[in-house]
């Protein structure tokens, strides 16, 4: 069972690398620089969780699953790409509040019987906190209204 919710992570972190890295690439105006900038770190933050959560899946006896051909099906977020720079920022933010709801939820799942694997996932929330605060700041300073 640990396996296949690790599955379902690392899923989530490799979607999330994808959408980071093609807003970095695809991101335009004049004030998209910085955003891009952002965008790319963060890409950089989710590849490093996707090690990790593979690393574990192995450690615990799996092999991890990078299969395209299902990985939108076991993602806890979706694989969007936005119009517009406030659009990719939006789809991020929604992307973050995602994720950290349901690595809140792992973290309560795992509790005492695999502290090892809560522990990590604790790690990569508090990472993934920080993103969703990192958009939110960036969708206020761009006009996006500060919701998601």
């Amino acid at each position: 069972k640990t396996i296949e919710i690790l599955q379902a992570v690392l899923a989530t972190e490799i979607v999330c690398v994808l959408r980071y890295t093609q807003h970095a690439v695809v991101a335009t105006g004049l004030a998209s620089e910085g955003v891009k900038a952002e965008f790319a770190q963060h890409a950089k933050e989710e590849q490093g969780h996707v090690m990790q959560v593979a690393e574990r899946i192995n450690q615990l006896g799996g092999a991890p699953d990078f299969s395209p051909d299902t990985l939108t099906a076991r993602s806890a977020s979706e694989y969007q790409t936005g119009d517009g720079l406030v659009a990719m920022i939006r789809e991020n933010l929604i992307a973050e509040r995602i994720a950290v709801e349901h690595y809140r939820e792992l973290i309560r799942y795992f509790a005492d019987h695999d502290p090892t694997t809560r522990v990590m996932i604790e790690g990569i929330l508090a990472v993934e906190e920080e993103h969703a605060s990192d958009m939110l700041d960036l969708l206020t300073s761009h006009g996006g209204g500060g919701k998601a």
